[in-house]
């Protein structure tokens, strides 16, 4: 096993916050490599200072080891304004939390979340399925 910057030996479990970016409202989702799955936390309504101040909160709360962030692209895999959007938020993310964030393709998340069951708060499942593919990839 790795630890949230990839190196080897790591023992413990892997704690994650995970976001679902967007203009609007950002999903979170928590989850660790002890469980190998994600659940919902809730969805943020928040813009600029506010946002991250609630993320805060929630870093300071979860004390994930890494960040993980759902990054949209086309369905041909080209990328458009959301995608930098999404980019530029996980590099905020970095540069103000200090902690590693990773990058998933996250098409298709927010409709599979409603598709599956018609989620409460498509957001956070949707950050949720983000975490949960993530933390399917992991070896």
């Amino acid at each position: 096993m790795t630890d949230a910057s990839g190196r080897a030996g790591m023992t413990r479990a892997l704690s994650f916050l995970a976001f679902d970016f967007g203009t609007r409202r950002v999903g979170v989702a928590s989850g660790n490599t002890l469980l190998g799955h994600a659940q919902p936390l809730k969805t943020l309504a928040l813009e600029g200072d506010a946002r991250f101040a609630a993320i805060g909160g929630l870093v300071a709360e979860w004390r994930p080891d890494a960040l993980v962030v759902g990054v949209p692209f086309h369905p041909d895999g080209a990328a458009h304004d959301n995608t930098r959007r999404a980019q530029r938020f996980a590099r905020q993310l970095h540069g103000r939390f200090g902690l590693p964030v990773h990058e998933v393709d996250e098409r298709y998340t927010t409709v599979e979340a409603l598709a599956s069951g018609g989620a409460a708060d498509a957001d956070a499942a949707a950050a949720a399925l983000i975490l949960d593919q993530y933390l399917r990839s992991l070896p």
